[in-house]
């Protein structure tokens, strides 16, 4: 009996707990339109447009023009956070993630598939949309 415990025990401590992957780093948006830098944020995980691949209409200067808030309407893009709040939840992490064609924040759940992949889920209730993002070199 105490063998048994005593590998039972042996078992537990040897099985790791699950982690989310670091998704740290530099990210291509599925639409190939922007790369989103992402690393801490203080207590939390954030993403930033760090460079336009496709320049927006009003070049580098494009301004946040859809945002529901007027007063966030004058911001620029370049350097603005899309992705907010993450926390890491077992092998994932989740926040909220902004779409500023559109102006609206979503709920969002980001998961590191590879070294070169990452799975980005905005959802409004029960509905999500994926995209997959790429690592930029």
């Amino acid at each position: 009996m105490t063998k048994r415990l005593l590998a039972l025990a042996a078992l537990c401590i040897a099985t790791p707990i699950m982690a989310a992957p670091p998704v740290d780093g530099r990210w291509i948006t599925a639409e190939k339109d922007a790369v989103i830098t992402i690393a801490d944020c203080g207590r939390t995980v954030c993403g930033r447009i760090t460079k336009f691949l496709v320049p927006p209409p009003q070049g580098a200067e494009q301004r946040d023009v859809n945002n529901r808030n007027p007063e966030l309407r004058g911001r620029k893009l370049l350097g603005m956070p899309v992705l907010s709040g993450f926390t890491e939840e077992e092998d994932l992490w989740r926040g909220e993630i902004y779409d500023p064609k559109t102006g609206k924040t979503y709920r969002s759940v980001i998961r590191r598939i590879n070294a070169t992949t990452l799975e980005v889920k905005g959802c409004v209730g029960p509905f999500c949309e994926t995209q997959t993002w790429k690592r930029a070199r």
